[in-house]
C-alpha cells in the first residue's frame, strides 16, 4: 500500500527538497553579498576623510587605473608618493579593500613598532600555496613560537660555517665573469641571481644544484614563473578566487610550477633526513660519509630543522620543514642578487666611490685573492656602507604590507579594521628630511657619526620591529663575501642612466632592461 504511493509523491518530495535547498543557498549567497556590501559602503564611509588620488570606482576602486605592466605600475606609485609626500599618507581602493600607502618615518613606527599589527596582508594569502603558513606568512601564536625556535640558527656562529659555501660559489662566479674582462658591456643580474641561487640550496637545504654550471634549471624557471604569476594575481582583484585563476593560463602554469617546486623541496628533505638517520645509526655506507658536507661543523639550514624543538619538546613536521625551506630560498636567493647587483650598477657609476672601496681591499686583503674570513668582514667597514646605501636607493622589497585586525589611529587618521597598510621602501629611504639629495650615492650617510640622532624606521630594507627580517645577518654576510670576491679582480664600469634601468616593482625590485656593466682588470693600469 505504501510502495505505490511513494512512487507517486517521492519525485515531487525530492524536486521540493532540492528547491529548498537552493532556495537556501540562495539566500546564503545572498545574505553574504549583502554583508559585504555593507561592510564595504561602511568601510568607504569611514575612511572617506583619508588623503586618496583621483575617483575611485566603485567596487572595484582603483583596480583599472593600474598599470599592467610591472614597470609601469611601479612607476604609477613612486610618481603617487612623489606627488603628495606633503601629504602623511595615501589611500586607494583595490576591488573593496582599503589600502593605506605609508612613506614617512613616523606614521610607518605606527605600524612596524606594533605588537598588534603583525599579521601579514591578505596579498600575502597568494604566497601559500608555495610557502605554507612559515615565517614569513604566519601569524599570531603560530609566528611567535617559530620565530623563537628557528632565532639560534641564524646565530653568528652557526652563520660563519656558510663563509666556505659563500666563498666557493662567489670564486666560480668569478671564473665565469672572466670572459668579460675588456670586452663589450654585458647584462649582469643572471650571473649574480645564479650564483646566490646555488648559496641558497646548499645552506639551506645542503643540496649543490650546480645554478651556474647548468643556468637552465628547472627549479630555477619554476621559481621565476612562481613569483611572476603571484604579482600578477595581487593586483588583480578579479584573479584573487582560486577558482577563476586557475582557469587561465597563467593559474595553470602556477600550478605546474608549485609541484616542481614542492617536488624539489619534499626529495631533498627526506633524502636528508634518510642520510641523518642512517649517520645516527652508524649505518651509512661510502655515498653518506660526508654527510655533512665539507666540515663536521658545517650544517645545512635543512639539518637545523630537522633537530629543533619548540618548548615542549616536539619536532617540526616533514610539512613545517618544507614551509620553512621553502620561505628561506624564496627570501634568500633574489633578494640578495637584487642588492649585489644594485650594488655592481652604482658603484660602475660612482668611480670615486668605488676607488673607496678598492682602497680598503687593499688594506684589508693587499694583493691576495684567499678566502673571506669573518674578520676580514668586520673590516669591510665602508663596503658594508655602500651596500646600504644601494639598499636605501634600491630596496630589494619594494613593498610590503600588514592586514590590520582592529582600528588603529595613522597620523590622526582613523584606519579601519580589515585595511591593508602598504609600506613603500623606495619612497620612505627617500624622505629629504632624513636623507638630504635622496637620489645622490653617498655611502658615508651610514658612518656612525652620521647615522646618529636619524629616525629609526627612516631605513628599512629589511623591515623593523618584531617582524624584521630573521635573516638580514646572513645577506650582509653573503653580499660582503660575493662583492668584495668580485671587486677584488675586477674594475666596474656602468654607463646605464637611471632612467634606462626600466625599475620593475614586483615582489623584487628588478631592472627590467638588466644590470649592464664593463669589467677590466684590477691594479692595472686600465682601472
Amino acid at each position: 500500500m505504501l510502495a505505490p504511493w511513494l512512487l507517486s509523491v517521492g519525485p515531487k518530495l525530492l524536486l521540493w527538497g532540492g528547491l529548498c535547498a537552493v532556495s537556501l543557498a540562495g539566500a546564503t549567497l545572498t545574505l553574504n553579498l549583502l554583508q559585504m556590501v555593507l561592510s564595504y559602503a561602511r568601510k568607504w564611509r569611514q575612511m572617506r576623510p583619508v588623503p586618496t588620488i583621483g575617483d575611485p570606482y566603485p567596487l572595484v576602486g582603483h583596480a583599472l587605473m593600474m598599470k599592467p605592466d610591472a614597470r609601469d605600475f611601479f612607476q604609477q606609485i613612486i610618481d603617487c608618493t612623489e606627488e603628495f609626500r606633503h601629504l602623511p599618507l595615501l589611500k586607494l581602493w583595490l576591488g573593496p579593500v582599503p589600502l593605506v600607502a605609508l612613506y614617512n618615518a613616523e606614521n610607518v613606527e605606527v605600524i612596524l613598532n606594533s605588537s598588534k599589527h603583525i599579521e601579514k596582508s591578505y596579498m600575502y594569502k597568494f604566497l601559500e600555496p608555495w610557502l605554507g603558513l612559515g615565517l614569513l606568512t604566519s601569524t599570531g601564536n603560530k609566528w611567535r613560537s617559530r620565530r623563537k625556535m628557528l632565532t639560534p640558527t641564524f646565530h653568528f656562529t652557526i652563520l660563519e660555517d656558510y663563509l666556505d659555501v659563500m666563498n666557493e660559489q662567489a670564486n666560480i662566479l668569478v671564473t665565469k665573469l672572466e670572459k668579460h674582462v675588456n670586452q663589450e658591456a654585458f647584462n649582469c643580474f643572471f650571473y649574480v641571481t645564479l650564483c646566490t641561487l646555488d648559496i641558497i640550496c646548499e645552506t639551506a637545504m645542503g643540496k649543490n644544484v650546480g645554478a651556474q654550471s647548468n643556468d637552465d634549471s628547472e627549479y630555477v624557471r619554476a621559481v621565476y614563473r612562481m613569483s611572476d604569476s603571484i604579482h600578477q594575481r595581487m593586483k588583480t582583484p578579479w584573479l584573487w578566487l582560486d577558482l577563476i585563476f586557475y582557469m587561465f593560463k597563467n593559474g595553470r602554469e602556477h600550478r605546474r610550477s608549485l609541484k616542481i617546486v614542492h617536488d624539489f623541496t619534499n626529495n631533498v628533505i627526506t633524502e636528508r633526513a634518510n642520510e641523518m638517520k642512517r649517520h645516527e645509526e652508524g649505518t651509512c655506507n661510502d655515498k653518506d660519509k660526508d654527510f655533512p658536507p665539507r666540515k663536521s661543523k658545517c650544517r645545512a639550514f635543512l639539518d637545523l630543522l630537522l633537530n629543533v624543538t619548540d618548548d615542549q619538546g616536539n619536532k617540526l613536521s616533514h610539512e613545517d620543514i618544507r614551509e620553512e625551506v621553502d620561505t628561506f630560498m624564496f627570501e634568500g636567493h633574489d633578494t640578495t642578487a637584487a642588492a649585489i647587483n644594485w650594488s655592481l650598477y652604482l658603484l660602475g657609476s660612482y668611480p670615486e666611490v668605488q676607488q673607496k672601496v678598492d682602497s680598503e681591499l687593499e688594506e684589508v686583503f693587499g694583493k691576495s685573492d684567499r678566502p673571506v674570513s669573518l674578520e676580514d668582514l668586520k673590516k669591510l667597514k665602508y663596503l658594508e656602507c655602500v651596500i646600504k646605501e644601494s639598499l636605501r636607493l634600491f630596496p630589494s622589497v619594494p613593498f610590503f604590507a600588514r592586514n590590520l585586525t582592529e582600528d588603529c589611529e595613522v597620523a590622526g587618521y582613523k584606519i579601519v579594521q580589515g585595511s591593508q597598510v602598504i609600506i613603500v621602501p623606495y619612497a620612505l629611504h627617500r624622505d629629504p628630511k632624513y636623507f638630504p639629495d635622496p637620489e645622490e650615492f653617498k655611502p658615508e650617510r651610514f658612518f656612525p657619526e652620521n647615522s646618529k640622532g636619524r629616525h629609526t624606521y627612516a631605513y628599512v630594507p629589511f623591515s623593523a620591529g618584531p617582524r624584521n627580517c630573521i635573516g638580514q645577518k646572513f645577506a650582509i654576510m653573503e653580499e660582503k663575501t660575493i662583492l668584495s670576491c668580485i671587486l677584488r679582480h675586477f674594475w666596474v664600469e656602468s654607463n646605464q642612466k637611471r632612467e634606462e634601468l626600466g625599475l620593475a616593482g614586483e615582489l623584487i625590485l628588478r631592472p627590467s632592461n638588466g644590470i649592464w656593466i664593463k669589467l677590466k682588470r684590477r691594479n692595472t693600469d686600465e682601472s
